[in-house]
């Protein structure tokens, strides 16, 4: 078996974007939507959505990872890393200060050349609390760096990195690459969502580090997309990423065996699309919660306030399988037959809509209606 960068073109990437010129198209469309939602929407919508946003794309590229963050350390860190919090609020799990620490850092510093001192600060504040790993350095351990699956005895090795002794003449390499491509570049790649594509597969085909490249990876996506954009991207590659975890490790695969990437750049492509889709709707949602709730705030009990409260935190998708009498009792701390009434009078006031019925009845917020 042969891998990319065992191959003599390596790393000569070829690829065909004929069928991806509509989801390029619809990426430009999409990226121009949501700069005129930020240019008129207020401070505040903007920046809840951009922690948002951030909060995700860190726990979900550790998630990616099987690592599972809180997401109030996450949130609270990335609000100190962006000085929101007038006073920094504590937070206890290393990890999580690791990388809100790293996806902040990634949007301050996008407009700057990469180099192999901002990676190792990368892996420094990814790796903080690690006490194995031998961070802020390119891996040096003699012994193959394998991507491998399945129990002992049964192993599949889905791909091999090159040796270490190579790694930092690789590295320089692909730093050079990524800087030509930038915009004004010697090699500049104006497609952002192409550029990030290929600087994904690219880094994480060399495997640089001892640990973390496929979250370090995925921040050189992003910053590829935003130094193309010319402004910091408000999206998440992870959380898109995650939702079919199977896919993307197939497709990486599948693209680390020859440097014909094109199906690789068509996967990627999408995958981008699709969280810049995810992220326009979730600015909207931002928006027009806020306008929905300063309507009924005024309108609702406590227990109604606290549970449509929760019911907004949920985001766009909503409860899954919607409110229902269950949770309301639940999150309300209220008995059944209050809970009843009250999702009664919710629905009755335009605040609720209802689906099915019976025991199976569930309630989704009416936003729409008042957008």
């Amino acid at each position: 078996m042969q891998y990319n960068w065992q191959l003599p073109d390596w790393p000569d990437f070829k690829y065909d974007l004929t069928d991806s010129i509509d989801q390029l198209l619809a990426f430009a469309e999409e990226t121009g939507n949501v700069s005129g939602l930020l240019k008129a929407a207020p401070d505040a919508v903007k920046v809840e959505t951009l922690i948002d946003i951030m909060v995700a794309e860190a726990i979900k590229t550790s998630e990616i990872e099987g690592e599972y963050l809180s997401r109030q350390d996450v949130a609270s860190s990335i609000r100190n890393n962006l000085g929101i919090n007038q006073k920094a609020q504590p937070v206890k799990d290393k990890k999580a200060q690791g990388v809100a620490e790293l996806m902040v850092d990634v949007r301050n510093s996008f407009t700057e050349p990469l180099t192999e001192k901002k990676l190792f600060e990368w892996h420094q504040m990814l790796l903080k609390d690690s006490r194995t790993i031998n961070t802020g350095a390119w891996r040096k351990d003699t012994a193959p760096m394998q991507v491998v699956s399945g129990s002992v005895g049964n192993e599949k090795i889905h791909f091999e990195a090159p040796p270490s002794s190579i790694v930092q003449h690789e590295m320089g390499r692909f730093i050079q690459w990524f800087n030509d491509t930038a915009p004004g570049g010697k090699q500049e790649i104006k497609k952002a969502p192409v550029r990030s594509a290929i600087a994904h597969l690219y880094f994480e085909s060399i495997h640089p580090f001892e640990d973390g490249n496929g979250r370090i990876g995925r921040a050189i996506a992003e910053k590829a997309l935003s130094q193309t954009l010319s402004r910091p991207v408000m999206l998440s590659l992870s959380r898109k990423i995650e939702a079919n975890r199977k896919n993307y490790y197939q497709s990486l695969e599948a693209a680390q065996r020859s440097n014909d990437i094109t199906g690789w750049v068509s996967y990627f492509v999408q995958v981008i699309l699709d969280a810049q889709i995810e992220a326009k709707e979730l600015l909207n949602f931002t928006l027009h919660k806020t306008q929905f709730f300063d309507l009924f705030k005024d309108k609702l009990n406590e227990r109604q306030l606290k549970a449509v409260k929760r019911m907004l935190n949920e985001g766009p998708g909503g409860f899954e399988g919607g409110m229902t009498a269950k949770k309301y009792i639940s999150i309300a701390k209220t008995s059944k037959a209050t809970a009843t009434r009250d999702l009664q009078s919710l629905l009755e006031s335009g605040v609720l809509l209802s689906a099915g019925g019976g025991r199976s009845t569930s309630y989704s917020l009416n936003i729409k209606f008042y957008t």
